[in-house]
């Protein structure tokens, strides 16, 4: 690690403890708040003419997250992970579904999610269960939230602590470890995404502790298992959220292989190993195979397309959402067009958050540092993987589908952050550098804080070419 001049280092560590305390509050404050408020006056009215099944409101946000909770009230209410008797009940429907035979030739509905995530979810409300008998179907809101706080923000909070040691180790202003912590803690969409259950704030954390435990090894000099055990399971665990993530653990995989043979055998890949039989064993529980429920949609065979399928709801059949999907759900035709606004345009990585023009600029400098291994590592996962989101076929060309960014890159974070630093460092000593810098932060932050009660909505860009009668 640096030589860090032990009054400075106080200073900047109590810099920030004071972001973490104010990004952990803000996501702490919305946690207690979140509400699927387009129902709340729907509720009022109900409730005003004396409706007995006038409660409509959940702190469930969206059929991605409904997926998720499903599965997870399933396993620890009826023991399976079939929901069919979930989902029949209002408020917990979803379109993130999925039909097939179980092991006696029965039909039932499944989520499309892994179900790793799912079932880890579930030993937390298993216990809850167990202690208070309450259900997520009588208490939404209180069990919702608590275990919203423990599986997005308790996970932050390392997140927010290792990225402060990256910044140390990799910055060399002041300044810049700020700017690089403010970003973090208010320009980036982890934040957004806090309120709702999802696989991506999760993957940015396990991609933050991988990467930390790689320096330790590759910059430092450590050799200790531990370091290599906790970057094996950490990046095969980020897989396990982000299917392409497996580059990145390949990828360090093979580095640490080249730089220490003998502790990468012993502990990175069993590490890894570890978490591929767990999420293979998993999904293999489920559905009675290896891939994972969004790899049956073979159009060619009828059996093996788990999203054509019709099912029986309140008495009337009904198609899946995914024979006729609407709206942005289409995919977009062009593909041409969806690389444009992916990056640059109402989904864009850069328009939206324009702080990673930064970070661009910061792999051009770590290059020509001398730190070239690090920047290709950054620059080649960033290139491999956009240019695999933006390669999809049309059916996928969906920017992630209802959503207030280009959600599939957000577990680049923790490496963008990295980046950014050297950019950060060169403007720290311009007055005019610092103000364009604080000026894509704000940018950035304004993108992020735009999805105040949903982050399960359009950008405001999309709603702003919307508003000028734009075709998006």
């Amino acid at each position: 690690m640096n030589q860090l001049d032990p009054p400075s280092a106080q200073l900047r560590w109590s810099v920030y403890s004071i972001l973490i305390a104010v990004a952990i509050g803000a996501m702490l404050g919305r946690i207690m708040a979140v509400n699927s408020v387009d129902l709340v006056a729907l509720e009022g009215h109900l409730h005003r003419e004396g409706r007995a099944d006038w409660s409509r409101a959940r702190p469930l946000l969206s059929a991605n997250d409904r997926s998720r909770w499903a599965t997870t009230r399933s396993l620890v209410e009826h023991g399976t992970y079939a929901i069919d008797d979930v989902v029949a009940q209002r408020g917990w429907d979803t379109i993130d579904m999925v039909k097939h035979r179980d092991r006696e030739g029965v039909e039932h509905l499944y989520s499309s999610k892994p179900p790793l995530f799912a079932t880890l979810m579930a030993g937390e409300y298993w216990l809850i269960h167990r202690l208070t008998g309450a259900t997520l179907g009588e208490y939404p809101y209180e069990i919702a939230r608590f275990m919203l706080v423990t599986i997005n923000v308790l996970p932050m909070i390392a997140y927010f602590f290792l990225l402060g040691r990256l910044a140390d180790r990799f910055g060399t202003t002041d300044w810049a470890r700020f700017y690089m912590m403010a970003v973090a803690a208010f320009g980036t969409f982890l934040t957004t995404f806090v309120v709702s259950i999802n696989n991506h704030a999760p993957a940015a954390v396990c991609v933050t502790i991988a990467v930390y435990a790689a320096v330790r090894i590759w910059y430092d000099g450590r050799r200790d298992l531990r370091y290599f055990a906790v970057a094996g399971f950490f990046a095969a665990f980020a897989v396990t959220n982000e299917l392409p993530a497996l580059s990145l653990c390949v990828a360090l995989g093979a580095a640490l292989l080249w730089k220490a043979p003998r502790q990468t055998l012993l502990a990175y890949l069993p590490a890894a190993a570890l978490v591929a039989v767990a999420a293979l064993g998993t999904n293999y529980i489920a559905h009675d195979s290896l891939r994972p429920p969004y790899m049956h949609r073979n159009q060619a065979d009828q059996a093996d397309n788990w999203y054509d399928y019709s099912y029986l709801r309140d008495g009337k059949m009904r198609d899946s959402y995914w024979r006729n999907p609407v709206g942005i759900d289409r995919g977009e035709p062009s593909a041409a067009k969806y690389s444009l606004h992916a990056t640059i345009g109402h989904h864009g990585v850069f328009s939206l958050t324009p702080v990673w023009i930064l970070s661009a600029w910061g792999l051009v400098l770590l290059w020509r540092s001398g730190q070239k291994e690090l920047a290709l590592f950054i620059a080649a996962l960033s290139v491999v993987c956009l240019a695999f989101y933006l390669s999809r076929p049309q059916a996928d060309r969906n920017y992630g589908g209802m959503t207030s960014g280009f959600r599939w890159m957000f577990w680049f974070a923790p490496l963008w952050l990295v980046a950014l630093l050297p950019a950060a460092d060169r403007v720290a000593n311009s007055r005019a550098g610092r103000a364009l810098a604080l000026l894509l932060l704000m940018f950035s932050v304004m993108s992020v804080t735009y999805p105040t009660w949903n982050p399960w909505t359009h950008p405001w860009l999309w709603n702003f070419l919307t508003y000028l009668g734009q075709e998006v």
